[in-house]
């Protein structure tokens, strides 16, 4: 049941209305970094009903910090930001569910991190940590609010949203990733982050309650000093997406142990010379060309229930026949069994027949 009385001032707006705010108490977002962004972002989406909010942070409260980041007081100085951030946002309100990563977003732990969440918050000042996010969100479909500030300015905008451009498009060079200023080298008005994420936090909801205009494509340039503003726009870049990608699978292979299923005859030959992996003829003995090399054994798919039972489950297994269709049953077998680094040749010993006479 959604506490009308609680939202009523927001449930009156003909946009949201009690379906709206469901869909504020459905919606799962991800915050990274809980510092002078990622404070008004959790207090925004608390207040307005988000239900499932994760807060990533390893970092610990300064008093240099309080200035700009509310969530935080003296007292709690030397706290971690992720864990305090969770207390002051369930006191805020208690009808949020909150989960806390106290770590930093990195790739061993990225996907693990993201998980289910239906959209992440960019709340963080360092380059590397945004291309990381960027590419992760590629991988899983989802947008990105993000926002930066330098001194007296800050910037935001909404990426991949429904397969709309991304950071790399507006951002396409990754180099020197660790000259960018940040709060501590170049000092910051303390009222700015607050503002620029309020504006995230007004991107997130209107994402959930579809409605408005998304700031996906423009870029919102904002300064305080002068109290001027500037939308910037920009188009979708299909190489920089198709790089996004490329790096966030390699670092869901890595950071979730995924092993390609269908091997190439070459992928296939330097498995074999690899002593972690073990390498499975599923022939019978009598079948040829023979393929012998230093971790490769011979077990014919009648006996391979028994000779598996004797192997620890998260071991790489790689599986191969004469022509790729009785691995491929193996490997659907031994993946019911619990086994979670299978792949096969996919074409079977005839695709390397030609290697295998000149071996």
């Amino acid at each position: 049941m959604i506490n009308t009385m609680r939202y009523s001032r927001q449930i009156i707006l003909p946009e949201i209305g009690v379906l709206g705010q469901q869909k504020l108490r459905d919606a799962s977002v991800l915050v990274i970094g809980a510092g002078g962004l990622g404070c008004p972002v959790l207090q925004n989406l608390a207040a307005a009903g988000v239900g499932f909010i994760g807060i990533v942070d390893g970092d610990v409260v300064e008093e240099t910090n309080l200035h700009r980041q509310l969530l935080y007081t003296l007292r709690d100085c030397g706290k971690s930001k992720a864990l305090t951030a969770a207390e002051a946002v369930m006191e805020l309100n208690p009808y949020v569910k909150v989960r806390v990563f106290n770590e930093f977003f990195n790739t061993q732990n990225a996907f693990e991190i993201v998980g289910d969440y239906q959209m992440i918050v960019d709340c963080t000042d360092t380059i590397g940590v945004r291309y990381l996010i960027n590419d992760i969100s590629i991988v899983k479909n989802i947008p990105v609010v993000y926002a930066s500030i330098y001194k007296f300015e800050g910037q935001v905008s909404v990426f991949n949203y429904k397969n709309g451009p991304s950071y790399r498009c507006l951002f396409p060079q990754a180099e020197n990733l660790g000259v960018a200023p940040n709060c501590v080298a170049s000092g910051v008005l303390g009222v700015l982050p607050n503002t620029l994420g309020s504006f995230q936090a007004t991107e997130v909801l209107k994402i959930i309650l579809e409605i408005g205009t998304v700031l996906s494509g423009k870029l919102l340039l904002y300064d305080g000093l002068h109290y001027q503003t500037q939308l910037v726009g920009f188009n979708r870049n299909p190489a920089a997406i198709a790089i996004g990608l490329a790096n966030g699978l390699a670092i869901q292979k890595q950071n979730l142990n995924i092993v390609d299923e269908n091997l190439t005859a070459i992928i296939f030959m330097e498995k074999c010379l690899q002593e972690n992996c073990l390498v499975i003829d599923i022939r019978e003995e009598y079948e040829e060309p023979k393929w012998k090399s230093l971790n490769v054994v011979n077990v014919p798919i009648s006996f391979l229930e028994d000779y598996c039972k004797q192997l620890d489950k998260n071991k790489e297994i790689v599986l191969f026949c004469q022509s790729g269709q009785r691995s491929q049953l193996a490997l659907a077998y031994l993946k019911k069994k619990g086994f979670t680094k299978l792949s096969h040749l996919e074409n079977g010993i005839q695709s390397i027949k030609t290697q295998l006479e000149n071996k």
